[in-house]
C-alpha cells in the first residue's frame, strides 16, 4: 500500500471497513445473540450483558458491552468472589468460543472500537501506563487485534504492549484483513484463553516487565 492509500486508510478507510464488515455481521449474528442471551439469563441470571467503562480512542472512557461470563455470588461481607469462583463451565466456555464479545460489535457501529486493534484495557490502568505505552489508545480499540493472534491472554503484559504498539505503527488494511482472518483460526483453536496460573490476564501493576 502507497503512501497516500495508506493515509486514506489510516482517516477514512478503516472505518468504512468497520462498518462494511459490522452491518451485516449483526444481521447474521442477532440470532445467535438472541440464544446467547437467553442462556445467560437462564443459567446466570440477570443482568444478561456484562457493562464496563473503557479507555478508548485517546483514552476516552466508553461502555464496553459483553454477555456475562459470571456469577455475581458474594462472600459473608458482601463483597464479589474471586473470578476462578464465579466463573462458570458455562462462562468459561463462552470465553473459549467468543461468543460473549459478540455484543462489542454495538460498539463498533456507534464508532466507540474498531473491529482491529488494541483490545480495551481497564481505566484504572491508564495511570499505570509509560508514556510509550499510553500510546497504544491512539487508534480505537479493537474486538480483535495483533496482541490478540499472537497468544491472546497467554502473553504477558511486556509482550501484549509490544504486540499493541507495533500494530499503532504499522496497521493498514492488508494487516486487518490479515489480523481478522487470523483471529477466525485462533477462535476456532481456542488458543490462549487464559494466562498460565490464571482464569484470564493478570492485573497490570504498571512495574510489570515481563
Amino acid at each position: 500500500m502507497g503512501v497516500g492509500a495508506g493515509i486514506m486508510y489510516r482517516r477514512l478507510g478503516k472505518r468504512l471497513l468497520d462498518l462494511a464488515l459490522t452491518i451485516p455481521l449483526l444481521v447474521i449474528t442477532l440470532p445467535v445473540m438472541a440464544v446467547v442471551a437467553l442462556l445467560v439469563r437462564l443459567k446466570l441470571g440477570a443482568p444478561i450483558l456484562f457493562l464496563q467503562q473503557r479507555p478508548g480512542l485517546c483514552g476516552k472512557p466508553f461502555t464496553l458491552l459483553k454477555f456475562r461470563t459470571m456469577t455475581n455470588d458474594c462472600d459473608a461481607e458482601g463483597n464479589l468472589l474471586p473470578d476462578a469462583d464465579r466463573l462458570t463451565g458455562f462462562g468459561l466456555w463462552l470465553r473459549k468460543t467468543s461468543l460473549d464479545e459478540l455484543p462489542e460489535l454495538f460498539n463498533v457501529l456507534k464508532g466507540e472500537m474498531s473491529l482491529v486493534g488494541p483490545r480495551p484495557l481497564l481505566i484504572e490502568y491508564l495511570d499505570r501506563y509509560t508514556p510509550e505505552q499510553a500510546r497504544r489508545h491512539e487508534v480505537r480499540p479493537g474486538i480483535t487485534g495483533w496482541a490478540q493472534v499472537n497468544g491472546r491472554n497467554a502473553t504477558t503484559w511486556a509482550q501484549r504492549f509490544a504486540y499493541d504498539l507495533w500494530y499503532v505503527d504499522h496497521y493498514s488494511l492488508w494487516l486487518d484483513l490479515k489480523i481478522l482472518a487470523m483471529t477466525v483460526l485462533t477462535v476456532l483453536r481456542r488458543e490462549g484463553i487464559s494466562a498460565p496460573a490464571h482464569h484470564t490476564m493478570p492485573v497490570f501493576t504498571g512495574t510489570d516487565n515481563e
